[in-house]
């Protein structure tokens, strides 16, 4: 299924520009960060909103890439070993190719669309059909325009089946899509509001969802959803199709669908073809329920046996579809992405730690691949070149098959049969100061070795979902005027989630600028691996050989600490940069208007100090009231800056705004912008509440349930009062965590189980109880402190103070857990 380098123009629309050598394609990629270097892989150079792949060429070129489609001239003479493709459109190009895929592939083609719910229903489903035969699933939550051809890429011969997602945000964009995959059998999950601005209705976005089954034979759908029902059956060639449309609530449908909750999970009772098949799920919650409704029905319908349909649903519960980051013992970093391996998911995998920056030295721990439909030998010496292509000080392979991985591959290795042996190597060969992937097919029980390796912290989680930071990044950067930059703030724990990790992950996504508070938190980031560019904002005399040592830009705001390090720096040769700090009404730190003449004497008697940026802070750009008065210091700024600006003969960056002032004073943008707390999915102001996403889960567990006689006291000081008999948790988290004490006696709430739980008594140091009498739960349960509900202005509104002050104060002894789906 390979194609060669001159038929491109067969495939595609436009010419071939330059070709030097014949190559059969094995891999295409779109992001010059993730493309492995291999002289048969093809790089398409997409412009995009933010980004333009054009501007890669030369760097890709010079580290070994040679085939490439741009839809832009370039001067082919600087690439003369490269075979060039100047496509009409590169992204129309992308789609072209994956659609030449596709036609080649034999097997029966799935694909899934919805607003929530696509990616869980393509992993279990990829789970139960992997069963009986070999089955491909797209990538994690690749279902966009560019996600489902990069997908369609990577499908194969010996594949019997194919899950693809599909996601859209704006009308016209399903109709390219199904274009490329043609699925013979749909799902569609659901109706929500995710992307609804860019649908003038909800009737219209159910529309354009269903042109995804245009063609498809079977629609597998749940009739509650009436906006789905209505679009499928508007459908073209309703006569060909099957549809199977299933309910939860009516019971005159064909495929009215029963629940009956039991102790370890659901019974759902489902009709097909006149019988009744009952099957046990580990669930109870209802978008669980919903979501397994729509693989069983596929099962039923493509003749799966139901003994083993039942056997695998046993195991479906502990399927883990998130790559997580988290703190390893002895100084190491783990990420772990042990839910299943096969080479799309491996490569995946690979490309996400090779953005990880913590250690230097670098581990993979990876068991045998399975059901590729390769034959061993050709499968790990693909395996081999892949590898060849990482910076890994050490592969440990562990199963049988992946010992052949020793034949052709070069670096250090380490082979083990089973887990069990490796954990028994591990006992007496402990990992020290390294990253550490592990990735490994469910057989092999690989969330033994995670616990083993990772970090024993108490169990309270702050989770971190990356992909909703890099979503609040692109949508303040989309309400940047063309060219302005980007400074975001990690200072303060990177507002409680954990600086280096967040800094890194912003490295990733191209940031411009990055602050700290003090030159601690900018020589950890440093430590760490980060180069973006750092400015200090409260340098210190003591920390200036830190600040010099570590390539730090400190903040100047008064006279004293401009003479300070100017002295300091007196006798640099190399110029350095400084960052001046103007006070336009915060009067909390700045120069003072009538200071200017002083600051202009300063820079003069100090030409080894360049102003790298001017810049001041709103004092009250989160409230509407103050409009004015933020419009006065924009002035003022401006007035000031440019007088700095002629006196010295070259222009700084010029920065005012920070997150709220993103928001509502898209004017007053200038050369850059300060991102802090929109980035974590709160917006002071209001405006874009909607639009961002809470990127944050703190969450704990119950560690004990007790019954509570009326008249009887709970907790410090007997705060607690038991009106009537009741029931209560106590939860593993209090003060020394973040887990403010004003949130006692009823103040603060805890999700436990789908239910709100109030605190009962005080708020201890490291436990707080919560009143569950009207909650079904056990110890071990799971506790959700904030994330949707409560979200964490919920919370901070109830003991009157910001969502900054919750964040920040979370302690670092709770563990973070980076992860991106």
């Amino acid at each position: 299924m390979k194609i060669e380098f001159s038929s491109l123009s067969k495939v595609l629309n436009g010419e071939i520009t330059q070709l030097r050598k014949e190559t059969h394609i094995e891999n295409i990629f779109i992001d010059s960060r993730n493309t492995v270097v291999n002289t048969k892989n093809l790089f398409i150079a997409i412009k995009g909103d933010r980004h333009d792949g054009h501007k890669f060429i030369e760097e890709l070129y010079f580290k070994g890439i040679r085939n490439f489609i741009v839809d832009k001239e370039i001067a082919v003479s600087n690439f003369p070993e490269a075979n060039i493709f100047k496509a009409d459109n590169s992204i129309e190009a992308l789609q072209a190719l994956a659609g030449y895929k596709r036609k080649k592939f034999k097997g029966t083609q799935i694909s899934i669309t919805g607003s929530n719910g696509k990616t869980i229903v393509k992993e279990w489903l990829g789970k139960l059909i992997e069963s009986v035969y070999s089955v491909y699933r797209s990538p994690r939550s690749y279902n966009s325009q560019v996600g489902v051809p990069l997908s369609l890429w990577h499908l194969n011969h010996y594949q019997d089946y194919a899950i693809i997602e599909a996601g859209i945000s704006k009308v016209g964009e399903m109709e390219k899509l199904e274009a490329i995959i043609k699925p013979k059998i749909g799902i569609y999950t659901n109706l929500g509001t995710a992307h609804d601005e860019g649908f003038p209705s909800l009737e219209e976005k159910a529309h354009q969802k269903a042109q995804l089954f245009k063609d498809s034979s079977t629609i597998i759908f749940c009739k509650d959803f009436p906006e789905i029902s209505n679009a499928l059956h508007n459908l073209p060639k309703l006569e060909e199709k099957e549809f199977i449309g299933w309910s939860f609530e009516d019971n005159t449908s064909n495929y009215f669908v029963e629940t009956e909750e039991r102790e370890n999970g659901t019974a759902i009772r489902i009709p097909f073809h006149d019988q009744f098949h009952i099957f046990q799920v580990p669930f109870k919650d209802y978008a669980s329920l919903e979501n397994i409704t729509h693989c069983l029905l596929l099962l039923l319908h493509e003749g799966f046996p139901i003994k083993i349909i039942q056997n695998t649903l046993n195991d479906i519960r502990s399927l883990n579809m998130r790559l997580e980051t988290k703190k390893g013992k002895n100084n190491t970093y783990l990420v772990d992405d042990s839910y299943n391996n096969d080479l799309v998911g491996l490569d995946t995998a690979l490309q996400f730690f090779a953005q990880q920056k913590q250690y230097q030295k670098r581990i993979l721990i990876l068991s045998d691949l399975l059901e590729t439909g390769l034959s061993p030998e050709v499968l790990y010496r693909q395996l081999s070149e892949r590898l060849a292509s990482e910076q890994l000080d050490l592969v440990i392979g562990i199963g049988n098959a992946i010992k052949l991985l020793e034949k052709t591959y070069d670096g250090a290795t380490i082979f083990f049969s089973d887990t069990i042996s490796f954990l028994d190597y591990e006992k007496e060969n402990s990992f020290r100061e390294a990253l550490i992937l592990i990735k490994g097919a469910r057989k092999f029980s690989f969330e033994y070795i995670v616990q083993r390796l990772e970090q024993k912290i108490h169990g309270t989680i702050l989770e971190i979902d990356l992909n909703k930071i890099t979503h609040n990044l692109n949508f303040y950067r989309s309400r940047l005027k063309p060219n302005v930059k980007t400074m975001v703030m990690v200072k303060a724990f990177a507002y409680g989630s954990s600086s280096h990790e967040i800094a890194n992950w912003l490295e990733f996504q191209n940031v411009d600028y990055l602050a700290v508070a003090y030159a601690d938190e900018g020589v950890v980031l440093r430590q760490h691996g980060i180069e973006l560019p750092i400015m200090v904002m409260n340098p210190d005399p003591r920390s200036f050989d830190l600040l010099h040592q570590y390539n730090l830009e400190p903040e100047l705001y008064s006279e004293s600490i401009f003479k300070d390090y100017a002295s300091y720096t007196k006798n640099q040769k190399s110029k350095l940069k400084i960052h001046l700090k103007l006070d336009t009404g915060m009067h909390r730190l700045g120069f003072e208007s009538n200071e200017k003449g002083l600051l202009k004497e300063l820079l003069k008697q100090n030409p080894q100090l360049k102003v790298a940026s001017i810049f001041s802070h709103l004092a009250a750009s989160d409230e509407a009231i103050h409009n004015g008065f933020s419009a006065q210091q924009a002035m003022s700024f401006k007035k000031s800056a440019d007088e700095i600006i002629d006196f010295i003969g070259y222009k700084p960056l010029l920065h005012l705004l920070n997150s709220p002032g993103i928001s509502r004073f898209p004017d007053y943008q200038f050369d850059m912008v300060r991102l802090g707390i929109g980035l974590y999915g709160v917006d002071p102001t209001g405006i874009h509440s909607n639009h961002l996403k809470s990127v944050s889960i703190l969450k704990t567990v119950i560690s004990q349930v007790k019954k509570i006689k009326k008249g009887e006291t709970i907790g410090y000081a007997r705060k607690g009062y038991a009106n009537e008999d009741m029931k209560t948790a106590t939860i593993s988290i209090g003060y020394a965590d973040g887990f403010n004490r004003k949130f006692s006696q009823g103040i603060g709430k805890v999700l436990i189980n789908g239910k709100l739980a109030p605190v009962i008594g005080n708020v201890c140091m490291d436990m707080t109880m919560v009143d569950v009498s009207n909650i079904d739960c056990n110890a071990g349960d799971e506790v959700i402190i904030f994330g949707d509900n409560p979200n964490i202005s919920d919370m901070a509104s109830a003991i009157d103070t910001i969502p900054y002050e919750i964040l920040t104060n979370i302690s670092e002894r709770v563990k973070r857990v980076f992860y991106t789906e």
